[in-house]
């Protein structure tokens, strides 16, 4: 692989860290801003959207330069946000600075998963994608942990510092490390629209929406689960979201390494089991060990079909998957923002802290379903494209003197 890969995996390490770490230091930013715990929730949300807004806003702004160049302008932007974040004298002043850095998200990551495709040969695209995703996962399981502990002892303020630092860090790799792609010739706004006439692209996204959207309905309640339910001390949440990360980082490198094999296949194999163990936890979730076990299965399993999806929306995107790559990104954390709202609802319904488990499952069973319909209609135009060519060189006429 590459060390180009390298640089891409440090900018998505320090962007996975600033997206997770603000939920264990939301008590200390609330308590110095003197607001609510569910007003300072707004710093999640306010991020969760900024990366589906910014996803598509910032790629269409970026189709006039070159991607190494974009995204040299997105670790700028994402690091004036976390500095904007770290002295910001007012918690209006903090929101905006999440919301500066939350624009890069998207277009970063569907813009580096083009770049990253195009960095290796054709069978290996699949894992070079799971390369630059690595940092995303391995943020989960040091950045976050690592993060909240300096907030949590130093100053949260320390933290935002640092993760600027390793912005800075980022982009000086991509500056050195990933070379000048020249864009392909031709490919204008209106071509990277088009992308999304495609029902396969359309389907892909959906895929994306509720697969990683079964994640994070367990997921985003997994404190009140495992201290109400499984009973472990509230100190324990921080080792099993290391856990979490954990089976992130294996199941990325998993889904990137099969992907390139067998890219339907393991959807099927991924989205099935992670409806299976999703639905498995509302059980599992009365047991320590048996509930820390899921945990870090739902991890891997979820993210085993990231590497996949959106290679898949590259795949279908064809000559024009810039736009389209980004909006995926953008598709994960609707996904994450619907899945979490209607976790919330099954548990103000009264039905129980384990109850978004069947949520996830459900969603996860919904994804499984579009990609059997994604591959079935997969086939159905290949055939009756098969079919064309065929009756095209039936009627062609007979060579003379035959």
């Amino acid at each position: 692989m590459p060390l180009a890969l390298l640089a891409l995996a440090i900018g998505a390490f320090g962007i996975g860290t600033t997206e997770f770490v603000i939920m264990g230091l939301l008590p200390q930013v609330a308590g110095e801003f003197g607001v609510s715990i569910p007003t300072a929730g707004l710093l999640v949300t306010g991020y969760a959207l900024g990366v589906v807004i910014g996803a598509p806003l910032m790629t269409v702004l970026g189709t006039k330069v070159s991607r190494k160049r974009m995204l040299m302008v997105l670790m700028g932007l994402f690091i004036v946000g976390n500095l904007v974040s770290a002295v910001a004298p007012v918690f209006a002043v903090m929101l905006i600075g999440r919301v500066i850095a939350s624009l890069a998200h998207g277009a970063f990551f569907g813009i580096g998963s083009v770049v990253a495709a195009e960095l290796v040969a054709p069978q290996k695209k699949a894992g070079a994608i799971a390369m630059m995703f690595t940092g995303l996962t391995v943020a989960n399981v040091v950045g976050v942990p690592l993060g909240t502990l300096i907030g949590q002892q130093i100053g949260w303020r320390v933290t935002f510092g640092i993760v600027a630092v390793l912005g800075l860090i980022g982009l000086a790799g991509i500056a050195k490390l990933v070379p000048e792609v020249p864009r392909p010739e031709g490919v204008h706004l209106r071509h990277e629209l088009a992308a999304f006439k495609n029902a396969q692209v359309l389907l892909a996204m959906a895929m994306t929406v509720l697969g990683f959207g079964g994640v994070f309905a367990a997921i985003t309640y997994i404190a009140p689960m495992m201290t109400h339910v499984a009973g472990f001390a509230d100190g324990s949440v921080t080792w099993l979201l290391v856990l979490f990360g954990l089976g992130m980082v294996g199941g990325n490198l998993i889904g990137g390494k099969f992907a390139d094999r067998a890219l339907m296949p393991m959807l099927y194999v991924s989205l099935g089991a992670l409806a299976v163990v999703l639905a498995l936890f509302t059980l599992t979730a009365h047991n320590k060990i048996a509930a820390a076990v899921t945990i870090a299965l739902i991890g891997a399993l979820g993210f085993a079909t990231v590497p996949p999806l959106q290679k898949r929306v590259l795949d279908q995107a064809h000559g024009a998957p810039t736009l389209a790559s980004a909006v995926n990104i953008g598709a994960f954390n609707l996904g994450n923002a619907l899945s979490a709202w209607l976790g919330g609802m099954v548990i103000a319904a009264g039905f129980g802290y384990t109850a978004p488990n069947w949520v996830g499952a459900i969603l996860a069973a919904a994804a499984l379903l579009l990609a059997v319909l994604s591959a079935a209609l997969e086939r159905r135009d290949a055939k009756t494209g098969s079919l064309t060519a065929s009756d095209a060189l039936a009627a062609q006429p007979e060579p003379a003197g035959r």
